[in-house]
């Protein structure tokens, strides 16, 4: 058998090609030069090298997230992941069967609405109204997401045009500063530092982070990785400085059920706010069920038309039948929302209370489900190479903080442990870090 062109294209023939005996074609093998991804071929003529890199240049200096980096390395030694934040187990049963009888009746096997099926529209609205007091339109100011994740990027690539500036609380969730980068925009952080115990926000340096540059802040409470929930004169503070300089704000309040210690305040509520704000909620965080990706976003009806602009051409829809089941959660009595925080709340005591006595200094977060830590009482000062040691040291994976800071020397020295696994698991890890006392 051989290879033969043939009317312009290569076919695999047995003997000749009619007609074209003198036309062989050479198999060329191509390999992709390690420095900047050009084609080169090994022999014969073929197209001219590639001069630039295959990756967009704005998401060249992200690469791999910390995430699947570790979480490959859980898996290859057996170590306890207390790194990623899922829980372990699956959410309240009533909503995976809720799932299961979507799929089984019809309901979202095919393209659902654009914004989200009514009945988890109105859920959303419902809840808004229920726990915070807020009046929400589910047909106009409703906006159903494939995931938290995807609310923030199609906002901020809606909202965001090149050379804007978006001033972010630091340190962030990773996925900010690629879709900052992906709408072309510059991003400015204002670090959270540690103050009496907790991580606190500085207002002076907020303000002076603000120039006419800016477009958009971008804020995180319950704070993902410090367990920071801002104070009400804090939020007062952000809300009067967006007004004053006519800000846009994304706030990202996916934990909001998840508040052990203080109050969770949404931004929205403050004077001023409605008109400018997209709030983010994620029901893989309320309900435990983070692989469904059903997540949201609510705001005037300008703000989402704006954002359902961006989302539409990410990905179209969510899930329909989970946004049914999602719908069902969201409706669940008081009692499923406390026994979720108060069952946390006992796992986060447990995990902070095994950490200070393997050695760390903890930072208690007040929200979330993360305790970050400080491992230079362990006589370590480079959380990446901890990290990346810890599996194999003592069984445990984690997340070094640095990969949350533009300044990553700042977060050099800590560590992020999750605590929403079994008890039995969270226990089980505790027992392993006890042993780097040495």
């Amino acid at each position: 058998m051989s290879i033969s062109a043939c009317q312009g294209f290569l076919v695999l023939v047995e003997g000749e090609c009619p007609g074209h005996s003198a036309a062989k074609a050479d198999l060329r093998k191509s390999r992709a030069s390690p420095e900047d991804g050009a084609m080169v071929t090994m022999d014969g003529p073929g197209p001219l090298p590639r001069t630039r890199p295959l990756l967009n240049r704005r998401l060249a200096e992200f690469g791999t997230t910390i995430f699947a980096e570790m979480s490959a390395l859980a898996t290859a030694t057996g170590a306890i992941n207390l790194g990623q934040g899922f829980p372990d187990t699956d959410g309240p049963e009533e909503v995976r069967e809720a799932a299961v009888r979507a799929l089984r009746d019809g309901r979202g096997n095919q393209y659902p609405p654009g914004p989200g099926v009514p009945e988890l529209r109105n859920a959303i609205s419902e809840h808004q109204r229920r726990f915070h007091g807020l009046a929400v339109d589910p047909d106009t100011e409703v906006l159903v997401t494939a995931g938290a994740t995807e609310a923030i990027a199609a906002a901020l690539l809606a909202l965001v045009e090149p050379g804007d500036e978006v001033v972010a609380l630091e340190p962030f969730y990773d996925s900010y500063a690629a879709c900052i980068a992906m709408a072309g925009g510059r991003r400015v952080p204002v670090t959270l530092r540690p103050r009496d115990g907790a991580y606190r926000l500085d207002l002076d340096e907020l303000r002076d982070a603000v120039t006419e540059r800016t477009r958009l802040l971008l804020i995180n409470t319950p704070h993902n990785p410090t367990g920071t929930v801002l104070t009400r004169a804090e939020l007062a503070a952000v809300a009067e400085l967006a007004v004053e300089r006519d800000l846009l704000v994304v706030t990202d309040e996916v934990y909001e059920h998840l508040v052990f210690e203080g109050e969770h305040i949404p931004l929205v509520s403050f004077p001023g706010m409605r008109e400018r704000t997209v709030t983010i909620s994620s029901a893989g965080k309320t309900l435990a069920y983070t692989g469904w990706k059903i997540g949201w976003a609510t705001g005037s009806p300008e703000l989402v038309t704006a954002v359902r602009s961006a989302k539409q051409f990410l990905t179209y829809v969510a899930a329909g039948p989970l946004q049914y089941a999602a719908a069902e959660g969201l409706r669940l009595p008081d009692a499923y929302f406390a026994g979720l925080r108060e069952e946390l709340r006992a796992k986060r005591d447990l995990l902070c209370a095994g950490l200070a006595d393997a050695g760390f200094t903890v930072h208690r977060p007040a929200g979330t489900y993360f305790v970050t830590t400080d491992i230079r009482p362990l006589g370590e000062e480079d959380g990446f190479a901890f990290c990346r040691a810890l599996p194999k040291r003592c069984g445990v994976v984690a997340i070094p903080n640095a990969v949350f800071y533009d300044h990553r020397e700042q977060g050099a020295p800590f560590v992020r442990f999750a605590f929403c696994k079994r008890t039995e698991v969270v226990e089980e890890a505790i027992r392993r870090l006890s042993t780097l006392r040495g």
